[in-house]
């Protein structure tokens, strides 16, 4: 076990700067104190853009993986699309989930408007319950304007 000053983590590979890159640094470094930096810095952007992108095509081919031709048709790679590819007024497709949703609000609504013409069972039922409840309550009606009359016949009655 070592002594003294902290050492790397175990596992963990070395990672060193590649020449180019350190070349391509440096030039970038001069050009920007000799033009001032404002005018560079944006073509240094640039610069370093094109030049990642060379980058990440030798990371894909670092070591082994240079030497050998590997198709994995399982492996799914992010294409990042630009925002004059995206197509605004395609069809959305909607998911399993989302489909369901939207059926079952369309049945539920057709269900409400058939319930509100009274063409489900439900309705009927309701409908019917209305029926004898409005019955009911025009016999109680009835029977309170018949005592309300005989009870002003009696008291005509008993006043004379």
């Amino acid at each position: 076990m070592p002594r003294g000053a902290k050492k790397g983590h175990k596992g963990r590979g070395k990672q060193f700067s590649n020449p180019e890159e350190i070349d391509r640094q440096m030039r970038a470094q001069r050009e920007k104190e000799e033009n001032g930096g404002a005018e560079k810095e944006s073509a240094s952007e640039s610069e370093e853009e094109s030049s990642s992108d060379d980058e990440s095509e030798s990371r894909k081919r670092s070591g082994v993986e240079g030497l050998i031709e590997i198709e994995n048709p399982n492996r799914v790679s992010q294409k990042n699309k630009k925002v004059t590819e995206v197509d605004v007024a395609a069809p959305r497709v909607l998911s399993r989930r989302e489909r369901e949703e939207i059926e079952k609000q369309k049945s539920k609504e057709r269900y409400m408007k058939l319930h509100l013409e009274g063409k489900t069972e439900q309705a009927r039922a309701d409908l019917a319950r209305l029926a004898i409840i409005k019955k009911q309550r025009e016999e109680a009606a009835r029977k309170r304007e018949e005592l309300r009359k005989e009870k002003e016949a009696e008291e005509a009655k008993a006043k004379q």
